[in-house]
């Protein structure tokens, strides 16, 4: 079985909340059956948005490397980082590395391919929005993409860093109304663009057309390690 690296704490409650999802997508009887997972999480890594951004000259991926490297030599032989913003910088991090660095972006558009979707909803970072990190990828594949209007992408960003990153419940209506707009767009599904979203599907019952990429990301961990329970398969909310 693999040995999994995650570079995590980006931010620290969804790198938690991925190691839960890791364990319970996992086909396991027993302690001996669960994958091996090395971690190393480090809070004080740079916000990739405001760098992205240009708001801030610390460049986050000087870290990360550092880690991801610490990582191998332990006998990681994957690295996955919960933090979708942070995939930005995916070309460089596999070079810097040199191992295979899961991505989360293109598992996730392989995922809708194969369930007949073109055309989804973007909720994330300003950073990984400007960065036009999801369409890059989704247009190989024939998937259009829709972001919130200026106002609605305000409500997600106050979502993320103004309530869950510090410890709050994200506001569940303030949320469904930003998705309601890009259904009414017409995307056929919503994604859950940044791992601190993820902990809304946590919290709460998501209406239909929801998928988590954080949720697509541990699922591809887990099929490479070859414990991968296929009752986990349907992850677009029903």
């Amino acid at each position: 079985m693999k040995k999994l690296g995650i570079i995590g704490g980006l931010g620290p409650m969804a790198t938690t909340y991925f190691l839960y999802l890791l364990t319970r997508m996992s086909r396991a009887e027993n302690d001996q059956e669960h994958m091996e997972i090395l971690m190393h999480s480090k809070p004080s890594i740079p916000d990739r948005t405001r760098y992205i951004l240009g708001q801030s000259r610390e460049n986050p991926v000087f870290e990360m490397i550092d880690i991801g490297l610490e990582l191998k030599n332990m006998g990681a032989e994957m690295i996955a980082i919960p933090c979708i913003t942070a995939h930005y910088f995916h070309g460089e991090l596999e070079k810097g590395i040199g191992v295979k660095v899961l991505h989360a972006v293109r598992e996730t558009a392989e995922y809708l391919k194969k369930a007949g979707v073109d055309k989804v909803g973007i909720m994330a970072t300003d950073g990984t929005v400007q960065s036009e990190l999801f369409p890059d990828v989704f247009n190989r594949y024939g998937i259009a993409t829709v972001n919130p209007c200026e106002k609605s992408q305000k409500k997600v960003m106050e979502l993320i860093y103004r309530q869950i990153k510090s410890g709050e419940k994200g506001n569940l209506d303030e949320f469904i109304q930003v998705g309601d707009e890009l259904f009414a767009e017409g995307a056929q599904v919503n994604l859950l663009g940044c791992t601190e979203l993820s902990l809304l599907k946590r919290d709460y019952i998501l209406p239909a057309g929801y998928l988590d990429v954080m949720e697509v990301l541990s699922r591809k961990a887990v099929q490479e390690c070859g414990i991968f329970d296929t009752r986990y398969e349907q992850l677009i909310t029903k």
